[in-house]
C-alpha cells in the first residue's frame, strides 16, 4: 500500500531514547516516502552486498544515522525486510484488483473453491432428511414404536418418541461438534487437501451405516458418525476460500457457502416431496443412497485440488506455495501478476503475526491478546444467527397447513421459500459490494426485529385462517431477510475477522459454539410452537426479539468493518485495538498517518476515537 503524505511526527523520527520501546504496529515496514525523506535504517546493512544495491536504488529504504536507536521487525526477523518491498507491491496489487479482473485473473481459484463449497450442499441435503422422514409413515414404522400395541397390524399408529427425534437431531450435531474440533488439528497438521479427502472417504464409508439401518440404534450412530465429517464441511470450505481469493473476490466465495446450505435444504426438501407419496422403505433408503451421488464426485475432484497457499507458507513450504499460486490463477490474463509478490506478501503477514502474537497456534492462542477480540467477535456473529429468528423459518409450512393447506401444497410452498432465499442470497452479492459487511448486517439485523415484534404482535390475535395466512408470509419475508443479509455476510466476517495462522480455529470455534447454541433452539422452537407443548405460536417470536435486540446492540459497539482490508491491514488495526466504527476510515488514516505513526499519541485516536 503506498501514500504520498508524510506522517504525523515524521517517518524518519525516532524515539527520544535507546530504551524508548516503540509499539509492535511500528514494525510493520509499509511506508512510501516524500520525495524529500529519508526512513530510519532498520538493520545494518553490509557494503557491497546486493541489498545495499537495492536500497541506493529504492527510497524505501534509504538508510539513517539513527539506526541504533531504532530497530524494526527486521532485526528481529532476518530476512524479513527485503520481503516487505514485495509484499507492499502485491499488497497495493490486491488494491488496485477489480472484480472483472480478479475473475480473469483467478477462475481456477474460484472453481475449485465452488467445488469444495459442494461439500456444504451435501451437508445441507442430509441435515434435511431425518426431520422430515418423520412425516413418512414407513419410516416410523420402521424405527419407531406403535402407540397401540393391541390394535391389530393393519391399524397400528407407529411413532419415533420426541426423546429418539431429539437424540437423532442432536447426535448429528454432537458428531459435528466432535468433527470441528478434530478439523483444528487436522487442518493445521495434514493441510486442507488431505483432510477434505480424508473426511470424504469417511463420509461415503458410513453412508452405508445409515442406508442399511435394520433399527434406530443404528441410525443413531450412523448419524454421530456422518456427523464427523459434516462438522469438517462446515468450515473447511470456507477458511479454503478465504485463503485462495484475492480481496476483491473473497466476499463472493465465502458468502456463497449460505448459498449452498440453502440449495441442499432445497434439494432435500424437493428430494422428499418427490417420495411423499412412496408407502415402501425406499422411500426413506433412496434419499440416504443419494449422499454417495454427492459424496464420489466431490471425492474424485478434490483429489487433484491444489492446496492453499497460505497453508504451505505457515509451513515454510515456498516453493509449493508458488506452485500452488499458479495453479489456481490465469497468469496470461494479467501480464502484471507477480506470483513472488505475492507468496512475499502471505510471508509478510506471517511472519508478523508469528511475532506480534508470539507464534502460538493452538486453541488456547485463540484467546490470547488481540485474538481474544477476533475469536469474540466471529462467535458472536455465528450465534447472532442461531438467536435472530433463523429457526423459525421452517415452520412457514406448518403455518399454512394451520391455514387450509394440504401437507402437499404446504411443502410445494417450502420450495418456494427456499428458491426466494437463493434468489437473495444472490442479490448478497450486490449489497456487500456496494454497502459493505458492517452496514448490511446491521441492516438485516433491524429488520429481523421489525419483522419478529409485527409476528410476536399477530400472534397475540385470534387464532383464524388470516392470521395463519399473516403468519406464514411474514416467515417467509423474514427468511428473505435473513438470507439477503445475516446468512450470507456472517461467513464472509468469520472467515476476514481471524488472523491467518489462527483462522481454522478461531473459524471452529465459533462454529461450535453456533452449533451450541443451535441445540437450544431446535430444542424450544417445536415446543413453543407446538400445539400439544407451550402452544405459543406466533408469540415464539418474542423470545427472539429479546435475543435479536441483544445482538443489534453488540454488532453496533462490537462489529467491525474489513471490507477492502488486506489480512495485513486486519492484523495492524486489532493490533491497534481500533474502534469497530472507525475500520471504515482505516484506509484513508493509513494513508495520512503511515504505519510507523501509529503508535504516535496524536494518531491514536483516529483508530478509538
Amino acid at each position: 500500500m503506498s501514500n504520498s503524505s508524510t506522517s504525523d511526527h515524521g517517518v524518519g523520527e525516532v524515539p527520544s531514547s535507546p530504551s524508548t520501546k516503540p509499539h509492535p504496529s511500528e514494525y510493520l515496514e509499509f511506508v512510501t516516502l516524500g520525495p524529500h525523506q529519508s526512513a530510519p535504517r532498520l538493520e545494518p546493512i553490509k557494503a557491497g552486498t546486493e541489498v545495499e544495491k537495492e536500497d541506493a536504488n529504492n527510497p524505501i529504504n534509504a538508510t539513517s544515522s539513527n539506526d541504533d536507536l531504532f530497530h524494526g521487525l527486521s532485526a528481529a526477523i532476518p530476512g524479513l525486510r527485503r520481503l516487505s518491498i514485495e509484499a507492499r507491491a502485491a499488497t497495493k496489487a490486491e488494491h488496485e484488483m477489480t472484480f472483472v479482473r480478479g475473475c480473469r485473473l483467478y477462475p481456477k481459484a474460484m472453481l475449485w473453491s465452488l467445488l469444495l463449497s459442494l461439500t456444504i450442499v451435501m451437508e445441507g441435503y442430509d441435515l434435511t432428511l431425518i426431520n422430515s422422514f418423520y412425516a413418512f409413515p414407513i419410516f416410523r414404522q420402521s424405527y419407531g414404536v406403535p402407540l397401540r400395541p393391541d390394535a391389530p397390524p393393519g391399524q397400528r399408529d407407529y411413532q419415533i418418541s420426541p426423546a429418539w427425534q431429539s437424540g437423532l437431531t442432536n447426535a448429528a450435531v454432537s458428531g459435528e461438534i466432535l468433527g470441528l474440533m478434530f478439523n483444528g488439528l487436522l487442518t493445521d497438521r495434514f493441510g486442507y487437501h488431505k483432510t477434505m479427502v480424508f473426511t470424504l472417504v469417511w463420509m461415503c464409508l458410513f453412508v452405508f451405516l445409515a442406508f442399511f439401518a435394520i433399527n434406530i440404534n443404528m441410525l443413531l450412530a450412523a448419524q454421530i458418525l456422518c456427523g464427523l465429517p459434516w462438522g469438517v464441511f462446515q468450515t473447511l470450505s470456507t477458511t479454503y476460500a478465504a485463503e485462495v481469493m484475492p480481496v476483491a473476490l473473497r466476499a463472493y466465495l465465502t458468502s456463497s457457502v449460505n448459498l449452498c446450505w440453502l440449495i441442499g435444504q432445497l434439494c432435500g426438501v424437493g428430494v422428499i416431496r418427490g417420495l411423499v407419496n412412496n408407502t415402501s422403505q425406499w422411500s426413506y433408503r433412496i434419499p440416504f443412497g443419494l449422499q454417495w451421488a454427492f459424496a464420489v464426485p466431490i471425492l474424485i475432484g478434490v483429489t487433484f485440488a491444489p492446496e492453499s497457499p497460505w497453508w504451505l507458507v505457515r509451513h515454510g513450504r515456498i516453493g509449493e506455495a508458488k506452485k500452488s499460486l499458479l495453479r489456481l490463477t490465469t497468469q496470461d490474463a494479467d501480464p502484471d501478476f507477480n506470483a513472488d509478490e505475492t507468496v512475499a506478501m502471505m510471508q509478510h503477514t506471517n511472519e508478523v503475526e508469528k511475532y506480534l502474537n508470539g507464534g502460538g497456534v493452538s486453541y488456547m492462542d485463540c484467546f490470547k491478546g488481540n485474538d481474544l477480540r477476533r475469536t469474540e467477535i466471529c462467535t458472536m456473529v455465528w450465534c447472532t444467527q442461531a438467536l435472530c429468528g433463523s429457526s423459525l423459518t421452517g415452520y412457514a409450512a406448518y403455518f399454512y397447513e394451520q391455514a387450509g393447506f394440504s401437507t402437499a401444497d404446504s411443502f410445494n410452498l417450502a420450495v418456494g421459500m427456499y428458491a426466494a432465499a437463493i434468489f437473495a442470497g444472490m442479490l448478497a452479492w450486490l449489497g456487500m459490494r456496494k454497502i459493505g459487511r458492517r452496514t448490511l448486517y446491521i441492516w438485516g439485523l433491524a429488520a429481523s426485529l421489525v419483522i419478529l415484534t409485527v409476528t410476536g404482535c399477530v400472534g397475540i390475535l385470534k387464532e383464524t385462517n388470516g392470521t395463519s395466512w399473516a403468519l406464514g408470509s411474514l416467515i417467509i419475508i423474514l427468511t428473505f431477510v435473513y438470507d439477503f443479509t445475516v446468512g450470507p455476510v456472517c461467513y464472509v466476517l468469520v472467515a476476514e475477522i481471524p488472523s491467518s495462522r489462527l483462522r481454522v480455529k478461531t473459524v471452529v470455534l465459533a462454529r461450535v459454539a453456533y452449533n451450541i447454541i443451535s441445540i437450544v433452539t431446535n430444542i424450544i422452537t417445536p415446543r413453543m410452537l407446538n400445539p400439544s407443548a407451550w402452544d405459543w405460536k406466533g408469540k415464539s417470536c418474542f423470545v427472539f426479539v429479546g435475543s435479536t435486540a441483544f445482538c443489534l446492540v453488540w454488532c453496533w459497539f462490537r462489529l467491525p468493518e474489513p471490507k477492502g482490508l488486506t489480512y495485513m491491514e486486519l492484523d495492524i488495526l486489532f493490533e491497534k485495538k481500533a474502534n469497530a466504527r472507525k475500520f471504515k476510515a482505516f484506509q484513508v488514516n493509513l494513508a495520512n498517518t503511515g504505519y510507523f505513526s501509529l503508535s504516535h499519541p496524536r494518531s491514536d485516536s483516529l483508530w478509538r476515537g
